[in-house]
C-alpha cells in the first residue's frame, strides 16, 4: 500500500468513526513502527494509532516451542505484539474495566490497522518532572498502580473485535533472546568486541542460573515499558486512575519486579536516586511480597538483563536505523547495568562483564 493508500484508507476509517473533518496533528515518532496522530475536533480531542499489519515480524503462537518461535524471528522469540492490535486493544479493554487509565478504545479496525484512541493529555511523568510537582508523591502513585495491576485477575486471554490475544509467559528463552541483544549489538556493533563460541556459552549459562532466582513469586502482569515516558498523570481522577498507561501491547505474564525495574531505573531520566530503596519497600507491602531478599535478588536479575537489553537496542536503533540520539542514553543505562551488577546473585555475570566486557564500565563513567 502506498503512501497515499494509507492516508485513504486513514481518512475512511475517520470518517465511519464520525471523525472525518477532524484536523491532524502527528505525534514525534518513536523507536516502534506505530505512528500516532493527534486528533482535533473543537475541544474534542482523540489518538489515531495507525500500526500497518505487515511493518513487523510474525508474534508468537501460543504453542510455539522455542525452535519455531526463532524460526519467526525476533518478535516470536521475545513474545512481542508487534504490529498486533488486539493485543494493544484487549489489553486497553481489560485495564480499564478494573479501574486503569489506559485509553479507551473509540474506534477499530483491526485488519487495516487502525485504532481511534482516548486522548489521555499530554501530562507525561517526563514532562512534569522536575517541576513544581514532587517527584517522590508521582513515583509513589505509579508504584500503587503497579500493585494494583499485580493484584488484580486477568483472563488467559484478552479479546477484541471477535479475536483474542494470549498473554504468555515472560519465559526463558524470552528473556535470554533479550539479554543476547547485548552481545549482539552492544559489544559486537558498538564496542567491536565479538564475543567468541566459548564467552557466549558462559553468558547464557550464567542467565540460566540468574532466571531461576524469578520462578519462586508468583507472576502476574508485567506491562514491559512502565517509565516515565508512557505514564501520564491524570489528577482529576482517582486513586490507581490518576495515573494514565500507555505502549502496553508487549505485556507478558512474569515476575512483578520488572515493571518497578522500568520504573526506577529509567534509561530516559534520572530518577531521584534516594527514591529507589522507599518505592522498593511501598511495592513489596502493597503487592504482599513475603520474600523481600527474595524480591530483591530478583530485581536485580531483572534489572541487569532489561539494562543489557536496552543497551543491545539503543546500539541497534542507531546503526540499523540510523536514530544515533540513542547513543547518547547508553552512559546512565550501562550505570544502571553496573549497579545492579553489585548484587551478590550476580556475581558470576559481574565476573563475566569483567572478563568480556569492560567496556561497560568505560560506557558508565562517560
Amino acid at each position: 500500500m502506498t503512501i497515499s493508500d494509507r492516508d485513504a484508507a486513514i481518512a475512511a476509517f475517520l470518517n465511519q468513526a464520525g471523525w472525518g473533518d477532524a484536523k491532524h496533528r502527528p505525534l514525534p515518532g518513536d523507536a516502534s513502527t506505530r505512528r500516532y496522530i493527534r486528533l482535533e475536533r473543537g475541544e474534542a480531542r482523540a489518538m489515531l494509532m495507525d500500526a500497518p499489519a505487515a511493518a513487523e515480524a510474525p508474534a508468537c503462537p501460543p504453542d510455539a516451542d522455542p525452535e519455531e518461535r526463532r524460526a519467526l524471528g525476533y518478535n516470536a522469540v521475545a513474545r512481542l505484539a508487534g504490529a498486533n492490535l488486539v493485543a494493544f486493544a484487549g489489553l486497553a479493554d481489560a485495564l480499564c474495566e478494573r479501574g486503569f487509565s489506559a485509553p479507551r478504545i473509540l474506534a477499530s479496525d483491526i485488519e487495516a490497522g487502525f485504532l481511534l484512541l482516548e486522548d489521555l493529555g499530554d501530562d507525561l511523568f517526563a514532562r512534569l518532572l522536575p517541576g513544581d510537582l514532587h517527584e517522590g508523591t508521582l513515583y509513589a502513585k505509579a508504584v500503587d498502580v503497579l500493585a494494583a495491576i499485580y493484584r488484580s485477575s486477568l483472563p488467559a486471554a484478552v479479546e477484541r473485535d471477535g479475536q483474542s490475544w494470549p498473554l504468555l509467559a515472560y519465559d526463558d528463552t524470552a528473556l535470554m533472546a533479550e539479554a543476547d541483544l547485548f552481545l549482539d549489538w552492544f559489544l559486537d556493533k558498538h564496542a567491536g568486541a565479538t564475543p567468541g563460541a566459548s564467552a557466549r556459552a558462559d553468558w547464557q549459562a550464567i542467565w540460566s542460573r540468574a532466571f531461576e532466582r524469578l520462578h519462586h513469586c508468583a507472576p502476574g502482569l508485567v506491562l514491559r515499558d512502565f517509565h516515565a515516558e508512557n505514564l501520564i498523570y491524570l489528577p482529576d481522577r482517582e486513586a490507581e486512575g490518576e495515573i494514565g498507561l500507555l505502549d502496553f501491547q508487549d505485556a507478558v505474564i512474569g515476575h512483578p519486579a520488572y515493571d518497578l525495574v522500568s520504573l526506577i531505573e529509567d534509561a530516559r531520566r534520572n530518577v531521584e536516586r534516594k527514591l529507589a530503596v522507599p518505592l522498593k519497600a511501598r511495592f513489596v507491602a502493597q503487592a504482599g511480597i513475603d520474600d523481600v531478599a527474595g524480591f530483591d535478588a530478583a530485581y536485580a536479575v531483572l534489572g541487569a538483563q532489561r539494562n543489557a537489553k536496552i543497551l543491545g537496542i539503543f546500539v541497534r536503533l542507531a546503526v540499523r536505523d540510523g536514530k544515533q540520539r540513542y547513543l547518547d542514553l547508553l552512559p546512565r543505562v550501562a550505570r544502571h547495568f553496573v549497579a545492579d551488577l553489585q548484587h551478590p546473585a550476580l556475581m558470576p555475570l559481574h565476573m563475566w562483564i569483567k572478563s568480556n566486557a569492560p567496556q561497560v564500565f568505560a560506557e558508565a563513567h562517560k
